[in-house]
């Protein structure tokens, strides 16, 4: 599975339900604009090496920006965004699934329903 960035959150704020479906997971990954977007919240280099070293423990494997994840998410962008709550970086995360072909899991589904050919997997805190 691939993890939305407000997965990862949760895990930081105490979730057991978010660590035990991180736990249950064997093949783990995330985009590399959640990767980015969580190293952006940290407040500090020590938060940093946190996150560096979760994400290493877990075995998460980041999965790149390419070409056809850009193009992907552009298509997203100019045909969901005015429609739904989907931003640039919700669009590359989707992008990725697709292009992995890998279920997306999120507690926004609401950023992400309005693409069809996501495999998307609710999240509930």
């Amino acid at each position: 599975m691939i993890f939305d960035t407000d997965i990862l959150i949760w895990i930081q704020k105490g979730n057991e339900r978010a660590a035990q479906l991180i736990e249950t997971d064997q093949d783990r990954s995330i985009s590399i604009q959640s990767y980015m977007e969580l190293l952006q919240r940290a407040k500090n280099k020590t938060h940093h090496q946190y996150i560096k070293d979760f994400l290493t423990e877990f075995e998460f494997t980041v999965l790149p920006l390419t070409e056809n994840i850009g193009h992907r998410a552009l298509i997203y962008v100019e045909t969901c965004a005015l429609s739904s709550k989907m931003r640039a970086g919700d669009a590359i995360i989707a992008a990725t699934a697709v292009e992995n072909n890998i279920v997306l899991v999120s507690s926004n589904v609401k950023h992400f329903n309005v693409i069809k050919e996501l495999r998307l997997k609710s999240f509930r805190p």
